[in-house]
């Protein structure tokens, strides 16, 4: 097993427990499936906080994280016409690149054909050096809490999207991704999972902390917050506001072209010529309340309570829940929360 490296905030590396050396990180979402071939720690047979490394105290697989790569990180150079784009695991992120790549490419006549991993902490160090050569703007993905994204991204007042999705569909998906996943460690049941997740001890950290953090900046000139479910809800409306966030040109026309190319249906129909093996992975479901068909009567109440605790009377808060009850209705579900 390799030790997990501890990065702290002064950049001094601790060993704790994990396995051997790191290898290069694959450039793409190969790594997700036996296609890209099974990386350190990713057999299925191990514990996952076995194979995590910890940076400032949150877990990271090591199979698509390093510390070399969260180091590099550190000075990295944003633009200031980069469209961020934040948000934490299973909350919608490979949807939305999608919608932003569509938007760039039909209104700026732009493609996004680099092969990187979008994440930023994910794939090898040298990746910062090649997004150098990447024409602008360019789409910067990430998973990270806002205390740890680059300095420069806010130094040069690029525009940061976050898309956040209610966190009893985001904990049932992150679920269903760890155990579908070939190369990424599962967990022995749902109820183990949920312990971890309640308590902010899966891979990138708590959802809760991250919700908490970002309330603070929801109403920053240059900080746009949307959710997976009005996206799922009105996707016209969606796509409208990211252009007009950015300040992308799109007409009526092209919104609506737009937004029927990438429903989430379309797009999870299309995953395998997008993503490769790891299309049906990344776009498993994709629909409001499939909670319900995971939570147990206690754990529904325990995320209520957690809910209510870190977010109740919040802006995000209130966004959260309002949304969440309004796509719940419009799928025929009973609300929750």
């Amino acid at each position: 097993m390799q030790a997990a490296i501890t990065i702290d905030s002064a950049q001094t590396l601790t060993i704790q427990k994990s396995s051997s050396a790191h290898p290069s990180m694959p450039s793409d979402a190969s790594f997700l499936t036996s296609e890209g071939g099974a990386k350190p720690g990713g057999a299925k047979d191990g514990n996952p906080s076995c194979l995590a490394f910890l940076y400032k105290g949150i877990p990271y697989p090591n199979t698509v994280c390093s510390a070399e790569t969260f180091q590099a990180l550190e000075n990295f150079e944003s633009r200031k016409d980069d469209a961020v784009l934040v948000s934490y695991p299973k909350c919608g992120a490979n949807w939305l690149i999608l919608i932003v790549s569509d938007l760039i490419a039909t209104t700026l006549k732009i493609k996004q054909e680099n092969t990187e991993l979008p994440f930023m902490e994910c794939g090898d160090p040298e990746k910062f050096q090649r997004m150098k050569q990447f024409p602008s703007p360019r789409i910067v993905a990430t998973h990270l809490h806002y205390n740890y994204l680059p300095k420069s991204i806010f130094k040069n007042k690029a525009k940061i999207l976050v898309l956040f999705r209610n966190p009893k569909d985001t904990a049932a998906s992150f679920f269903h991704f760890h155990n579908n996943a070939p190369t990424i460690p599962n967990y022995n049941s749902w109820e183990e999972f949920f312990l971890e997740f309640m308590n902010g001890e899966v891979a990138w950290g708590s959802y809760f902390d991250q919700a908490v953090a970002w309330n603070k900046h929801i109403d920053d000139e240059n900080v746009l917050i949307l959710t997976y479910e009005q996206l799922e809800e009105d996707l016209v409306l969606g796509v409208k506001q990211i252009a007009n966030f950015f300040g992308f040109p799109a007409t009526t026309e092209q919104i609506q072209a737009i937004a029927d190319r990438t429903t989430f249906q379309v797009v999870r129909d299309k995953s395998q010529e997008t993503h490769g093996m790891a299309g049906p992975l990344l776009f498993r479901k994709g629909i409001v309340g499939d909670w319900k068909n995971i939570f147990g009567k206690a754990q529904n109440e325990q995320m209520d309570a957690k809910f209510k605790e870190c977010l109740a009377g919040t802006k995000l808060g209130t966004k959260l829940k309002t949304i969440f009850l309004s796509a719940l209705l419009f799928n025929k579900l009973q609300p929750s929360f």
